[in-house]
């Protein structure tokens, strides 16, 4: 009887678990639109696609209730099957009974027989629904278990190679044949780029959408390790030193702003470095010094989650304060334009151009107007550089990518204001 059940169970678990572990991806896919669209529910409503956002909520929670009802239909079959065998053995234990011999036992004794065969068969099959519920639910743990034995980061301080502590000095970025693929086995991203920024340049990185001009920047930070290659800055490899000493060192300027729960005070010096003076100095060359004295708390005043209290342009002002406190010589504009306003966008490369005249600015274009005054112009197509020179050189040049992404440009320009 033990037997035949840990047969069935086994054939039950064959299915089961991979139902499970189907129904547990299934579920994150709920959650996550169900997260987005909360987060995004202003946009949705602007756009007027709450219907499209709830049918598609709909859709996915039918995917996700498609493996949970075979998972429940899989339980009773071995339900079902268990009560069957055990009430057939049941059923042969009564029936050699009555087929003995009268006298053999007494009439008591098979009573209590039969009734502690009943409820034995019922715990039997208890145990075996609650052996499998828990081998079931076991799946929540290998999930733990993957995310656990996840590679962690290069360390954030390595002892033995710290550099010196007004590194970088210069400003001087040489990138050697670097090689970038996000997964082992999938092809290159970034394929043996090569190419020296010179300290205190201003460099332009272009491209169409998926070229790879991010993940160049996220080298440069170390979000992904490279494959091939390396990236030096003033002589010392990035790859060699902590994570900290590297990313404390560099200033960056993201696409989108990120602000902290907090205070004014605390998201531009949340390490305490700085004095209000020099906070407030700052504050003016952003030209944010009103917005916050407006506020009666001052520095004080409050920022809520993701900044949502203050405009998209005040938040990428913010960004540039940060930086500016900072004074990396070393700094990265990530498509820091793209999602602000014009008259935002002329203050932030105006403070640029006065507050990072002897530094080294790498902007990641959206506008081409943007990097039209860089030094240097990097045009990157399909994970290859193409083209690395002077803005001017470039658009003489004939069939040069940069010339043909400010022709769309303002192509595009001129058609949206014609219309």
């Amino acid at each position: 009887m033990v037997y035949l059940a840990i047969r069935l169970q086994r054939y039950y678990f064959a299915t089961a678990k991979e139902l499970m572990r189907i129904n547990g991806t299934t579920k994150s896919l709920v959650a996550n639109h169900l997260a987005e669209s909360v987060a995004g529910a202003l946009t949705i409503r602007a756009f007027e696609g709450e219907e499209r956002f709830f049918a598609k909520n709909l859709h996915l929670i039918d995917i996700n209730a498609s493996p949970f009802f075979h998972s429940f239909a899989a339980n009773e079959w071995l339900i079902q099957r268990l009560e069957t065998f055990c009430a057939a053995i049941l059923a042969s234990a009564a029936l050699c009974v009555v087929l003995l011999p009268p006298g053999t036992f007494s009439s008591g004794f098979i009573g209590m027989a039969l009734s502690y065969g009943l409820s034995l068969n019922m715990s039997f099959v208890m145990s075996i629904q609650n052996q499998c519920m828990v081998a079931n639910y076991i799946i929540s743990v290998e999930r733990l278990n993957q995310y656990m034995h996840i590679p962690s980061e290069a360390p954030e301080v390595v002892e033995d190679n710290r550099p010196p502590s007004d590194w970088p000095a210069v400003g001087k970025v040489d990138i050697c044949d670097l090689q970038i693929r996000y997964r082992p086995g999938t092809p290159l991203v970034l394929r043996g780029i090569s190419c020296t920024f010179e300290g205190g340049h201003k460099i332009g990185i272009v491209g169409r959408t998926g070229s790879g001009k991010t993940t160049l920047i996220g080298a440069l930070f170390r979000l992904v390790e490279p494959t091939g290659g390396k990236i030096i800055v003033d002589g010392i490899d990035i790859s060699k030193i902590g994570l900290h000493d590297l990313r404390s060192r560099l200033g960056i300027i993201p696409q989108d702003p990120t602000l902290f729960n907090g205070t004014v005070r605390y998201n531009l010096d949340p390490l305490s470095k700085h004095t209000d003076q020099e906070i407030w100095e700052v504050l003016g060359k952003c030209q944010l010094q009103e917005a916050v004295q407006e506020k009666e708390q001052g520095l004080d005043s409050l920022v809520v989650e993701d900044g949502s209290n203050w405009s998209m342009g005040q938040r990428q002002l913010f960004c540039l304060g940060r930086a500016l406190l900072r004074r990396s010589r070393v700094l990265v504009l990530d498509e820091a334009t793209a999602s602000i306003d014009n008259a935002t966008d002329l203050i932030l490369q105006k403070t640029l151009r006065t507050e990072f005249s002897d530094c080294t600015v790498i902007t990641v274009a959206h506008r081409i107007p943007t990097v039209m005054d860089c030094s240097m112009v990097l045009a990157i197509s399909d994970g290859k550089l193409v083209e690395y020179d002077e803005p001017r050189n470039l658009m003489k040049t004939e069939g040069s990518l940069f010339g043909q992404l400010v022709k769309e440009y303002w192509s595009h320009l001129h058609a949206a204001e014609s219309h």
